[in-house]
């Protein structure tokens, strides 16, 4: 199985710059959108997406034009999640999972707290509560995969430049450690199980020409349970499509 984690950034605007093509190319099997922006009553190329054979589910905020998750894929779900039963995060559309007979793999987006101390405020709370959500989803669903935008780099390696950014938000002391105490519960960055290299990004800010000087940060991640290690066969990150400030993440599985 193929899976795709991508902050496109708004579907329409992805849409406009050929990402339909892309997604026909790569031919993942569940792709995991976020920051979608739109509901699908909106979007005119649908017919399209299901003549390359996807079903898709979506999962948008309430408030028009803001984050949002959808999931497409080519293998009927036999269940379909949406949300977390958290209303402050159901209501911006945070996570949707679909669940399959040998894998479950869910799509969310967590905040971002870059426009001030309050958002940083929501943004920590989500962490502590979505972080216990998840604890019990591992429970019922043992082989699961949390694809999406965390809005966190992990460690120094994660990050162009880690001393500048000590206190920014993404890459707070607080928000490492929540993302090491995540792992250790029984997550696999699967990216870093087989690739240690440095200069490695997932998204670059649209100033200071930072994609083409590739001054980055690795927020977006194709997160596996334990249980799922001995079925990794590769991992890697695709800066070619630029379709978004983030780039697409894959992750395939072999069962």
């Amino acid at each position: 199985m193929k899976i795709i984690t991508y902050n496109v950034n708004g579907i329409r605007s992805a849409m406009s710059k050929n990402w339909l093509e892309w997604l026909q190319a790569t031919n993942a099997d569940v792709v995991c959108l976020q920051e979608i922006k739109a509901t699908p009553d909106l979007l005119t190329d649908l017919l399209l997406v299901e003549e390359m054979g996807y079903q898709h589910y979506w999962y948008p905020a309430e408030k028009k034009g803001y984050s949002g998750t959808a999931i497409f894929t080519k293998q009927t779900p036999k269940h379909v999640e949406y949300g977390c039963g958290i209303t402050d995060y159901d209501r911006e559309g945070r996570n949707i999972r679909v669940d399959f007979d040998d894998v479950s793999v869910m799509s969310v987006y967590f905040p971002s707290g870059s426009s001030g101390d309050e958002r940083q405020g929501f943004k920590f709370r989500f962490l502590e509560e979505f972080g216990a959500y998840l604890n019990q989803v591992k429970q019922t669903c043992p082989k699961l995969v949390v694809s999406g935008d965390y809005n966190i780099c992990h460690k120094a390696i994660d990050i162009h430049n880690p001393k500048s950014n000590a206190n920014s938000s993404g890459f707070l002391p607080a928000e490492r450690e929540w993302m090491e105490n995540f792992v250790n519960s029984g997550f696999i960055d699967t990216f870093r199980h087989v690739n240690p290299e440095p200069h490695n990004y997932t998204w670059w800010s649209f100033r200071a020409n930072a994609r083409a000087k590739n001054l980055g940060w690795r927020i977006d991640y194709n997160m596996a349970t334990s249980a799922l290690e001995k079925n990794i066969c590769r991992a890697a990150i695709l800066p070619e499509a630029r379709h978004s400030d983030h780039c697409p993440v894959l992750l395939d599985l072999q069962f």
